[in-house]
């Protein structure tokens, strides 16, 4: 219906689906959630995710892409640069140019291909600061899409994202529901139709945080999130270290399989 029998998905934690947990502990995600939408429409719909947490760019590359262009499916997703944007002295400009290539092999094999932009950080607290790098690599990435001939999800100006509640407390991930809305966007710039509006408002918020609930809230995700990550980066070490991608291979996304999924959740939510 869709002409999409097969998709590959390719890139960091976004792409796996922190923080978006199933009852089971496993992580659905926007990427599933697409699929699941794309399976509907495909009876003989197949479907792999080889993006992984803490994946670099050039790790990006040299592992998921050549995968990817093996596999030549009719859509491939590509988010990736995040992780090496948001380090200290990140070169924005040779980050872009290496994921240009990732695009540039993948639409040059025939495949379509859809990027994604970095959100709005000026909601979160101290994460703000990363603004204007996210903003310089955005303007990079639409001049990619547009030279390649590839779709952009735009996350910047999504709206809902530029509330707090669509984060989760590491300010990196995002909540179930921003999951949810960014399938539902993605499904939209592809031309799917869903049955749902990820552009609906968070309901109003009964009490706006005060400054000394912000300063607790910044030192809890201080010790929390943010001195982790840089004992990682010193160390060289990365979240994904000794994990395997949840879908290595195309494969059907079995109508039993997303049922088994939405029961669970739903007697998880009740």
């Amino acid at each position: 219906m869709y002409g999409i029998d097969s998709y590959v998905a390719i890139g960091d934690s976004f792409t796996e689906g922190l923080n978006d947990k199933r009852a089971d502990g496993t992580f659905r995600g926007w990427a599933d959630r697409l699929a699941e939408m794309l399976a509907a429409g495909e009876p003989g719909f197949q479907y792999a995710n080889l993006a992984l947490r803490g994946k670099m760019l050039d790790e990006i590359m040299a592992e998921q892409l050549p995968q990817a262009l093996e596999l030549k499916p009719d859509l491939v997703t590509l988010c990736a640069g995040g992780n090496d944007v948001i380090v200290p002295g990140a070169d924005v400009d040779a980050i872009a140019a290496r994921l240009e290539a990732g695009v540039a092999a993948l639409r040059e094999a025939g495949i379509p291909v859809v990027i994604f932009n970095g959100p709005d950080t000026k909601a979160l607290s101290v994460m703000s600061v990363l603004r204007g790098k996210v903003a310089i690599y955005n303007t990079h990435l639409w001049a990619i899409a547009a030279r390649h001939g590839a779709k952009m999800v735009d996350l910047w100006t999504m709206a809902p994202l530029h509330d707090r509640r669509a984060w989760s407390d590491d300010r990196l991930h995002f909540t179930t529901d921003a999951h949810r809305r960014i399938a539902l966007l993605t499904a939209e710039v592809l031309g799917v139709p869903v049955t749902e509006d990820w552009r609906e408002p968070y309901p109003s918020s009964a009490e706006p945080a005060n400054w000394i609930s912000s300063r607790r809230s910044d030192l809890a995700w201080t010790k929390l999130h943010l001195l982790p990550w840089i004992r990682r980066q010193l160390r060289g070490e990365s979240m994904g270290d000794g994990l395997s991608p949840k879908r290595p291979q195309l494969s059907p996304l079995l109508p039993m399989e997303t049922a088994a999924i939405e029961l669970r959740d739903n007697a998880a939510a009740s």
